[in-house]
């Protein structure tokens, strides 16, 4: 059997069950953005993420300084997704001996630039040499009230589907990346939206510390895929209107002059580290006045949670035959 058979979470699957009953009282492992550690009247959420040249970026295509910032912001949206917030990171990099120190400067730059806006320290490591690829692997750790973490696993039936911000940003912006098509205003801002997301850290926080928000998590393979984690997780199932997918104007724009679907970028692409929410249905005009009034910023409802019996898309008023495509697969 090949990996491509059974995709990155095929492979967790096959052992993730076998370390259950190894977990201390309260504290939970494989299954969600972050794991959950006791600690006294607090939790400690961890997370963990390894990026590899030329399967995550390509080095020839962004500066080093961009690469850091990217890193870390990567992790910081799994914190976010918790509510929680993060207190300290750790940075292991295995280096090619093509890769001069300026280069490393650099990259160290835009790490440090990014944990300075979060007051999050670096507290440790590991380097060592890697016979060809850049690899960085992160782990940020964050706390929150013990039991506050936002989880996978509860969403509720009526609940809406809520994201916090526009969708297809980034996979639109990988496109001017890998097609050099920079020089335009659109094609600029959508390359930055790719370059140096913005992990929702402070709207997490916010949006945890209130009961009608039931489950969260952060859009890193595109709503498409992220979705049926909160559906697994919930035992539920979900309604989905692309009409309702929130488009900046410069994506728009951008999928005109390309003739690309936006609608599919905007499921499917991916990287946009935005929070995607379920939210009691009654409360949401609340909570999205609370929300505007607070960051300036709308919430943006895309659907809706069901009865367990899969994920519907629905566009112009009918249902689809035929789902978007999945999102970012490693093994495919």
């Amino acid at each position: 059997m090949k990996l491509s058979e059974i995709g990155e979470f095929g492979f967790i699957e096959r052992f993730a069950h076998r370390f259950e009953d190894l977990l201390a009282p309260n504290a939970m492992g494989i299954g969600d953005d972050c794991a959950i550690l006791p600690a006294g009247d607090h939790d400690l959420v961890i997370t963990t993420d390894m990026l590899v040249e030329d399967i995550h970026f390509i080095r020839e295509k962004m500066s080093a300084r961009d690469l850091g910032h990217k890193a870390l912001a990567v992790n910081l949206s799994d914190v976010a997704a918790m509510g929680a917030r993060p207190t300290g990171s750790f940075l292991s990099i295995a280096i090619p001996s093509d890769v001069p120190v300026e280069y490393l400067d650099e990259l160290m730059e835009g790490y440090h630039e990014l944990s300075a806006q979060h007051q999050l320290p670096l507290m440790g490591g590991d380097t060592t040499r890697s016979p060809q690829k850049l690899v960085l692997n992160i782990s940020v750790i964050g706390t929150i009230a013990k039991g506050q973490a936002r989880l996978r696993s509860g969403a509720q039936v009526g609940d809406h589907l809520v994201v916090t911000s526009t969708l297809g940003d980034s996979a639109a912006g990988l496109q001017v990346l890998l097609n050099d098509w920079q020089g335009q205003a659109d094609s600029d801002w959508l390359l930055q939206r790719h370059l140096r997301p913005q992990a929702h850290v402070a709207q997490g926080q916010w949006l945890a510390q209130h009961k009608s928000v039931h489950a969260m998590m952060d859009v890193s393979d595109g709503i498409a895929s992220d979705l049926q984690h909160i559906l697994k997780a919930s035992k539920k199932g979900a309604h989905i209107d692309l009409d309702q997918l929130p488009l900046s104007p410069q994506l728009q724009a951008f999928s005109r002059a390309r003739k690309m679907d936006a609608h599919e970028l905007a499921t499917s692409g991916g990287e946009d580290y935005c929070l995607l929410l379920t939210v009691a249905g009654e409360q949401l005009p609340k909570l999205r006045e609370a929300y505007k009034k607070e960051f300036g910023e709308d919430l943006y409802p895309i659907g809706h949670i069901t009865e367990a019996g899969g994920l519907q898309w629905q566009q112009a008023g009918k249902l689809l035959k035929q789902a978007p495509r999945g999102g970012f697969n490693h093994f495919v």
